[in-house]
């Protein structure tokens, strides 16, 4: 990672949501020693000293919050998911909120949040509200190479935070051959558990000489990738998934579990890039 790419980008626009997501990266920013820029965007001239207003004012509690931490603030004209979306060259990680003031009330994501998190070229964070909730850092994983990459992130959140990480291996074991609907010979469950969670062991070893004060738990198991992460985010300060991008997947988790997590889960979710192309 670039000098230039050490930075902190968080999409506000006056909302509780987008307040909210403007605390979480400013102890975030606090945690990993990065600058902190936010962006508010903005298309109505009439609307230009709120504009100004509401992102200084939102600048000023981040300066509060965390002290140390070098914070500016930008408003600009454009798209919101586009102009951060192109932040996101140039970003160590985006934060939004989970929705904005344009949102639908009943909505869980929002369209910018979505869009943000499945095209950003950085890795980008959802953040919802919480409640007094400290739990572990929960990443899943698949047995796919590409999760290195998540596993890292994740290991990094939870050693600048002195938190444990929950490290889960998910799967659904099919019951025929996808191709030709025939009956194919398949390991059974008590194999493909051994053989999961001796995967899930090979990819969390070595990392205990980088991250030292990282207590990293294991949970291999069959399950609905998306319903098991929901459940671990009830007690998690946050949940990291992996995402690949042009829409498609080489692992159970580089898809659309990333989607469903976002939609479902309790807590700020982060969700990593794996391939670094461009949408």
């Amino acid at each position: 990672m670039t000098e230039s790419s050490r930075l902190a980008v968080v999409g506000v626009d006056g909302s509780p949501e987008s307040t909210l997501a403007a605390s979480w990266a400013a102890a975030d920013a606090r945690h990993r020693l990065l600058p902190l820029h936010l962006v508010l965007v903005n298309d109505d001239p009439a609307r230009s000293e709120w504009a100004d207003a509401t992102v200084r004012e939102l600048g000023a509690r981040c300066r509060a919050e965390a002290p140390h931490v070098a914070v500016t603030e930008e408003v600009t004209s454009g798209h919101p998911a586009e102009v951060l979306i192109g932040r996101s060259t140039r970003a160590s990680v985006i934060v939004v909120g989970s929705r904005g003031l344009g949102g639908f009330t009943g909505a869980l994501l929002g369209s910018v949040s979505t869009a943000v998190a499945m095209h950003s070229s950085c890795p980008v964070v959802v953040v919802r509200a919480r409640a007094g909730v400290t739990g572990p850092v929960v990443v899943g994983l698949d047995t796919s190479p590409l999760s290195r990459v998540v596993l890292e992130f994740a290991l990094e959140a939870a050693a600048v935070r002195g938190l444990d990480l929950l490290a889960m291996q998910l799967w659904q074991q099919p019951e025929h051959d996808d191709v030709f609907a025939t009956p194919i010979p398949l390991p059974s469950p008590a194999e493909l558990q051994q053989r999961m969670q001796r995967r899930l062991a090979e990819q969390v070893a070595g990392y205990s000489d980088k991250y030292p004060d990282v207590r990293i738990q294991k949970i291999a198991q069959r399950g609905h990738p998306v319903s098991a992460l929901t459940r671990a985010s009830h007690d998690a300060e946050l949940v990291v998934v992996g995402h690949r991008g042009r829409g498609g997947y080489s692992g159970m988790l580089l898809g659309s579990v990333a989607a469903g997590v976002l939609h479902h889960a309790h807590c700020p979710v982060a969700v990593v890039r794996v391939n670094g192309e461009r949408d």
